[in-house]
């Protein structure tokens, strides 16, 4: 009997298969990583000594090559193994939202900010005058987790869930949830970098919360380097993904008003801005989770009716929403809307003159727009992706980066 195709297949075809689909730079820090500890391992390299990151060796000696060689490295196979798993997923999502080359930059801008504050951190405690701790100058920080930190914060500051699952064993607060990592692996593994990721965490807050914007270039930035003939191959990868066609700010994902380079901490919207970190929408845990596994618009069996009501109800409020916006700018052209309007939403409804419609209509809370407009969109647009979207953030958001 002839075997199932399946099965046929085996674990080398899903692993491939599982490889092609992860985008072009999450890829290929994976493979680097994975390279470099695999070279390291069969040539008997273990003189981490050199090559990690160490203050007072970056201080004395100003190695600052330090501070991008210890990111690349990883002193066990569990390390390695464990900062990859907790990359893919993480830099996936990230770099299909950024682009490529836009989170590639992030990626060093981010370890550069670690490396300071690690630095600036250390020299302040080791140093105090009430208490120094002068080992934290000598201690050796090496691996991929303090950047894993960062993104950690800005994928959940970015994903608006109220809850994130540690471990799968319990649920957290999102706004809690990189911070008891640092307290549970602290607790649980040995040798690890407090410090390392305690300035992971922080270079993740300031760069959601806009502090980094002026570091941050244009979209003509990335495009340039996307059309230069150095990255002509790389760009031609399927798994390549391109800046263009995003946010026009380029500021993604930070809660800093779009075409502004002032810190959010001196902006006089500090308050505002931690309060909504996370959305006000009062939705479980579980219900999260399955929107996140399953986007769009679930419809069961016979369920057609409402279906046709939904679309009735989201048409005239799109309509509405755009009469509203065309009244203010364009007076001229309000007439001629407001029928074209009314035409539309006729025909949707003789399509189905025997459904009844109750209007319901969606109305963004001022705290959801406030938070998409933070992110870089106009607040026009941001009304009429919340409607389209049913108040559901995650959906929005596509909607405004299809529309960029």
């Amino acid at each position: 009997m002839r075997p199932n195709i399946v099965s046929e297949a085996g674990v080398q075809t899903r692993l491939a298969q599982w490889w092609e689909g992860l985008p072009f730079l999450t890829s290929a820090v994976v493979f680097v990583c994975t390279t470099i500890y695999l070279v390291c391992l069969l040539a008997g390299y273990d003189s981490f000594y050199e090559i990690c990151f160490l203050p007072s060796a970056v201080i004395s000696r100003f190695q600052v090559y330090r501070i991008f060689t210890a990111i690349l490295f990883h002193g066990s196979l569990l390390h390695v193994l464990f900062n990859m798993m907790a990359l893919v997923p993480l830099g996936s999502e990230l770099e299909r939202i950024m682009g490529s080359v836009r989170l590639l930059y992030i990626i060093i801008l981010l370890a550069t900010t670690n490396a300071l504050l690690h630095l600036l951190i250390a020299l302040l405690v080791a140093y105090n005058p009430i208490k120094p701790f002068e080992y934290l100058m000598d201690e050796c920080a090496i691996g991929f987790s303090g950047v894993l930190f960062s993104m950690i914060v800005i994928e959940t500051s970015l994903s608006g869930q109220q809850y994130r699952s540690v471990f799968g064993l319990f649920n957290v607060p999102a706004k809690w949830y990189a911070w008891i990592l640092l307290v549970v692996f602290q607790l649980v593994m040995s040798n690890v970098s407090l410090l390392g990721h305690l300035c992971g965490i922080l270079s993740g807050f300031a760069y959601s919360y806009g502090l980094f914007n002026f570091l941050i270039p244009g979209p003509s930035f990335y495009s340039k380097i996307e059309a230069s003939s150095l990255l002509s191959t790389c760009v031609r990868r399927p798994k390549f993904i391109l800046c263009t066609g995003g946010n026009p700010s380029a500021f993604i994902p930070t809660y800093s008003s779009q075409g502004t380079t002032s810190s959010g901490l001196f902006s006089g919207n500090l308050w505002r801005n931690l309060s909504s970190w996370i959305p006000q929408r009062e939705t479980s845990s579980q219900a999260t989770q399955d929107g996140h596994m399953f986007p769009g618009r679930g419809r069961t069996l016979g369920s057609a009716q409402g279906q046709a009501v939904s679309d009735v109800d989201s048409e005239s409020n799109l309509q509405a929403r755009l009469l509203d916006n065309s009244d203010s700018e364009h007076p001229s052209d309000a007439g001629q809307q407001l029928s074209d309007g009314r035409q539309t939403l006729n025909n949707t409804v003789a399509a189905g003159a025997e459904i009844p419609i109750h209007h319901q209509d969606y109305v963004a809370s001022e705290e959801e727009i406030q938070k998409l407009v933070s992110m870089g969109f106009e607040r026009t647009q941001v009304e009429v992706a919340l409607a389209a979207a049913d108040g559901d953030i995650n959906v929005a958001v596509e909607i405004l980066s299809q529309q960029g």
